[in-house]
């Protein structure tokens, strides 16, 4: 439900605050899930991890992956690796993260 959520925001949303911001803190609690599921890791080193797959990919942005990789004309690729690099967004994969750490948090808390 969440990856399609994402990729919704990522293909139809074209807006100033929901897709570049929302989407990005999102996208680093998909990777973040994913990571849980298939993974022994915990909550932290997982949301960790997320994060710091977010920045690269960000970092990698500044660089144009998506068109090094041959990639350009991919709606999907794009939307997945994102086209451009903006230093707000590590703000937005913190807040994700901040999220996350703050839900488990609760859901631990709960008898």
């Amino acid at each position: 439900m969440l990856f399609l959520v994402e990729a919704a925001i990522a293909i139809w949303l074209h807006d100033p605050i929901v897709r570049p911001y929302a989407g990005d803190s999102l996208a680093v609690v998909l990777v973040y899930a994913a990571l849980r599921a298939v993974t022994p890791l915990r909550v932290r080193r997982a949301a960790l991890l997320a994060t710091l797959i977010a920045f690269a990919i960000e970092i990698l942005q500044y660089f144009h992956l998506v068109y090094l990789l041959g990639l350009g004309g991919s709606r999907i690729a794009q939307a997945v690796l994102g086209t451009g690099f903006d230093l707000n967004d590590f703000g937005a994969y913190l807040i994700g993260t901040a999220a996350i750490l703050i839900v488990e948090a609760l859901r631990r808390q709960r008898p």
